[in-house]
């Protein structure tokens, strides 16, 4: 199985495939920061369920070259060049939190290889219409956000100190985040299993260099290349209404603008449950029939949907490479 590919620009993409290895192929785009060994179900669950899941480090992360001043829309080259290599033709995606424009992207730009797209907890464009764009946002984010936008220099400067005290120690980027958890995302963040596999994928993500992020979010808050509007492939938009990292009103927004949009709004979820609901949203991806019911565009679902059982379902620590 390969575990590394070239682009055709010469940059070097590092690979990761899990599950069924004959199985339906589903990208799995991280976070940010984020890389390849992010949260996934378990292993038995993608076998079970005949799932071949793909993920990759986006550039500047992990072992993947840097792409210095890439937009939100150069991921879909990026994942035309993995889906070649390993002689994928059609294929699901799905994105979480900084991941999540990235697989609309994909969505948008490839009807005749994506199948279907999920984005969880993911934010709108930052010159969305109608969107008070950091309205609900911790302050934390506030202020990262806009100084990225504003004074690019200056964010950047911040982050590369940061990003080596995290990579030294990542259990310092949970203490940052705790002050704006809730008690739901606290309990999700302690368990030992959830918390071990964060802390190496954020160890990963930082490992050779903190441009992965620092270009992640000069990507999420510059122009993306791309309009929602135009994605006409299925897509399911999940998010946890108290999120306060990327406001539930950013998936509304999308809702309300692509036009096969199904959104999830979970009443008494934050952002980290989305690891939750990663595995039940695999299997809408995978399904003929969403499994979630469907809304008018621009008018949202409610729900408290079940979440899948704790079993094979549950994300695990990937292991050691």
């Amino acid at each position: 199985m390969r575990d590394h590919v070239r682009t055709a620009d010469g940059r070097q993409l590092r690979v990761e495939v899990s599950g069924d290895p004959g199985g339906r192929p589903v990208f799995l785009l991280h976070g940010m920061p984020g890389s390849r060994v992010g949260p996934r179900p378990r292993s038995m669950f993608l076998y079970q369920r005949g799932t071949r899941l793909i993920s990759y480090d986006r550039p500047g992360y992990g072992g993947s070259d840097r792409m210095q001043g890439r937009r939100v829309v150069d991921v879909v080259q990026d994942v035309t060049e993995v889906a070649d290599a390993l002689g994928i033709d059609r294929f699901a995606v799905a994105g979480r939190s900084g991941g999540a424009p990235h697989a609309l992207a994909c969505a948008a730009l490839m009807p005749a290889r994506v199948t279907r797209a999920a984005a969880l907890v993911g934010l709108a464009p930052r010159n969305a219409e109608g969107l008070d764009w950091f309205k609900g946002m911790a302050p934390s984010n506030v202020n990262e956000f806009r100084t990225a936008f504003t004074d690019p220099e200056r964010f950047v400067a911040r982050l590369i100190p940061r990003s080596a005290a995290i990579r030294r120690d990542p259990v310092r980027l949970l203490e940052e985040l705790r002050h704006d958890l809730t008690d739901d995302d606290r309990q999700i963040v302690s368990d030992n299993t959830i918390r071990s596999m964060l802390l190496r994928n954020y160890r990963e993500a930082l490992r050779t260099s903190p441009y992965g992020w620092i270009d992640d979010a000069l990507a999420l808050t510059g122009n993306w290349g791309f309009d929602p509007a135009d994605i006409r492939v299925p897509v399911l938009l999940w998010h946890g209404v108290k999120d306060v990292f990327s406001p539930a009103s950013h998936s509304s927004w999308m809702a309300a603008r692509i036009p096969r949009a199904t959104a999830v709004l979970e009443p008494s979820a934050a952002h980290f449950a989305a690891l939750r609901a990663l595995p039940k949203v695999l299997t809408w991806l995978l399904a003929d029939v969403p499994v979630w019911p469907a809304h008018r565009r621009g008018r949202p679902v409610s729900v408290s949907a079940a979440l899948p059982p704790s079993g094979d379902g549950r994300p695990q620590a990937p292991a050691s490479a």
